[in-house]
């Protein structure tokens, strides 16, 4: 079992930064790959970005490429996702999201556990 909870979120101007954190408890962190999705109003939840198990492999979402990046601390067992050059278009609540696997993918069927979400804000 895995628990997620993510913090960092809040509100920003357009071209501003945020850095979201996950803090996951549970054994299986360092040996399962972990996301970040994001779901607007009225909208699917998707992808952003995802990262394998050692941090070593990452894979974003076009929308986000070379404006967030996703890392990770084994040794603190938290997630990261800083986001930079904000858009009120990335106006969502963020999700982190843990694999039982070590697979890099979009699918959100592939995540296991999921946190509560933290809303993020852009304004124009």
């Amino acid at each position: 079992q895995v628990q997620l909870v993510e913090s960092g979120g809040g509100f920003v101007q357009a071209g501003g930064s945020l850095r979201l954190s996950c803090a996951a408890s549970g054994r299986t962190f360092s040996t399962s790959a972990m996301a970040w999705f994001r779901q607007a109003p009225g909208k699917e939840r998707d992808f952003v970005a995802t990262i394998s198990s050692s941090g070593r492999n990452t894979y974003y979402a076009n929308s986000v490429k070379d404006r967030f990046t996703i890392s990770r601390d084994n040794a603190k067992t938290t997630l990261y996702l800083q986001m930079n050059t904000l858009k009120p278009e990335d106006t969502a609540v963020y999700y982190c999201a843990a694999a039982s696997g070590d697979a890099l993918t979009g699918n959100k069927n592939w995540y296991d556990y999921w946190g509560q979400g933290t809303q993020v804000t852009v304004s124009s």
